[in-house]
């Protein structure tokens, strides 16, 4: 188990990932190579890209997450992320972004409404 000092470096580390990844999706973009290959240098803390995301299961994508210890609030990001790349992009990772959320409302055993409405949000969309 890793101490409380490094569990905490660990923490930043991530959040400011998910930061800069939000940061990158959420400047209108027309997604060309070059923008694409910022996000995936960003995704690669993480073993991941946006090829490997798209192709990857839904559940392994979860375990992955536990894999580096995200704590709700960041898997939370993390599908917020999702669906903002999502938008205008060849990608659509709602499906995954929703088997996010929904893991978050039944393993965190909190209820947010604010998730219930995000889930709502996304498949109200066509």
């Amino acid at each position: 188990m890793l101490n409380k000092g490094l569990r905490d470096e660990k923490k930043v580390k991530i959040d400011n990932m998910l930061s800069t990844l939000l940061s990158l999706v959420f400047v209108p973009k027309f997604w060309n190579i070059e923008d694409t290959s910022l996000i995936d240098s960003q995704l690669t803390d993480f073993d991941l890209t946006t090829v490997i995301i798209d192709q990857i299961e839904e559940k392994d994508l979860i375990q992955l997450l536990d894999k580096y210890e995200m704590d709700w609030g960041q898997k939370e990001q993390f599908a917020d992320f999702l669906i903002a790349y999502s938008k205008n992009n060849q990608f659509d990772f709602s499906a995954k972004a929703i088997a996010i959320y929904e893991h978050i409302q039944l393993e965190s055993k909190t209820f947010s409404f604010d998730i219930i409405n995000k889930i709502a949000g996304i498949k109200s969309k066509p």
